[in-house]
């Protein structure tokens, strides 16, 4: 079942995210607004706290972008 109070509690998070790391947010931005089309790679690396890399990569198709679209209307409904 949906509950309405999680959308208020996971923005309170993220706005916290946000003051925490301000630079991530802008990133998202301009990445979402300019690099996000059919062909394109996202790369993703972690570096534990051990210092162990993991790495991984995909490439956006045609349904991946309806999904990226659907969030983002998502999102500004928020």
């Amino acid at each position: 079942m949906f509950n309405p109070s999680m959308i208020f509690q996971v923005k309170n998070m993220w706005d916290r995210f946000q003051k925490n790391h301000p630079k991530f947010p802008r990133f998202l931005q301009v990445v979402g607004n300019e690099c996000m089309q059919a062909g394109t790679v996202i790369e993703i690396s972690v570096t534990k706290a051990n210092g162990e890399n993991i790495t991984s990569n995909i490439k956006l198709n045609e349904e991946d972008m309806e999904l990226i679209a659907a969030m983002k209307d998502l999102s500004r409904q928020v």
